[in-house]
C-alpha cells in the first residue's frame, strides 16, 4: 500500500494514520468474526506471496476520501453459513474496530469471493 494517511484533528495538532494501519485493524476484526474462513487474495498479496513475504492486509483495500474511510474487504466464508449474515457481521466488526481506534466511522463494503469446505 502506498503511504497514504488520513488526518485526525486533535487538541495539540493533527494525528496522521496510514492506510496500512487501518487495513491491519480491519483484518484483525475480520479474523475474529465467526463464519469467516479468511481473507481472499488480491493481486498485491499474490505478489507478496510469490516473493515470500506475508501480507497482513491481504484482501483489504483502504480508500481515504474527503476525511472519510472506505474499506473494501474480500473474504471467504465457511460452507453452510448464511452469507448475508456473515457479511453484515464483518461490516459491524470492522466499523466498530476502526471507529473505536480512530474516532471515524468508516463505510465497509464486503465481497464474498469464495467458500471454504472443511476437510
Amino acid at each position: 500500500m502506498p503511504d497514504n494517511y488520513i488526518s485526525i484533528s486533535a487538541e495539540k495538532g493533527n494525528i496522521n494514520v496510514s492506510e496500512e494501519v487501518i487495513a491491519i485493524i480491519a483484518g484483525a476484526a475480520i479474523s475474529e468474526t465467526e463464519g469467516v474462513a479468511g481473507l481472499s487474495n488480491t493481486v498485491g498479496s499474490e505478489i507478496y506471496d510469490f516473493i515470500g513475504r506475508k501480507s497482513v492486509t491481504k484482501g483489504i483495500k483502504v480508500i481515504f476520501d474527503n476525511n472519510s474511510i472506505i474499506i473494501e474487504a474480500t473474504i471467504m466464508v465457511h460452507f453452510g453459513v448464511t452469507i448475508a449474515t456473515i457479511a453484515e457481521k464483518v461490516q459491524s466488526a470492522v466499523a466498530a474496530a476502526i471507529e473505536e481506534m480512530t474516532g471515524i466511522a468508516p463505510v465497509v463494503n464486503v465481497r464474498v469471493a469464495g467458500i471454504s469446505f472443511d476437510k
